[in-house]
């Protein structure tokens, strides 16, 4: 039986989901910042390039979660790919299939979208996060390795 509910997050959510963002920083050691988190996932919303869909428990008085999406092209296959930026749910929520539906949603609306893919990239030691992604069907990229150049 769910006890959740997944839906598009919208400009009356920014608040809450601000919130889930900033304990999602918190997670990967990043400083508590509520007041740009805030910021962040307004402009996000408002802007409407990005898509975050939310977690809420059935009574709507919670978010449990949320699965933020950022839009790129796959060159190759000259069709629209995602990329699934953020997944984050609150500890009390965990193991209850909320991770396991937000990327089911996020996968539906990829394939709304005409994606090719949807492609995600996780730290090395969140097995949790690992485990679920190769339940649901992912492959470790062995081709192509990630390089990055940090610019401030």
């Amino acid at each position: 039986m769910t006890r959740f509910s997944i839906r598009p997050a919208a400009s009356g959510d920014v608040a809450e989901l601000a919130s889930l963002f900033d304990d999602y920083r918190i997670f990967y050691k990043q400083p508590s910042n509520l007041a740009g988190a805030e910021a962040f996932v307004a402009e996000q919303l408002e802007k409407g390039v990005t898509r975050f869909f939310i977690a809420r428990d059935t009574t709507g008085a919670a978010a449990l979660g949320f699965v933020h999406l950022i839009p790129s092209l796959g060159t190759l296959a000259m069709r629209p790919i995602w990329y699934l930026e953020d997944l984050f749910v609150v500890p009390s929520a965990r193991r209850q299939g909320v991770a396991r539906a937000l990327m089911l949603r996020a996968e539906q609306f990829a394939r709304e979208n005409q994606a090719e893919r949807l492609t995600l990239s996780t730290a090395h030691d969140n097995h949790a996060a690992q485990a679920l992604y190769r339940i649901l069907g992912y492959v470790r990229d062995e081709h192509f390795w990630q390089f990055h150049r940090l610019l401030s």
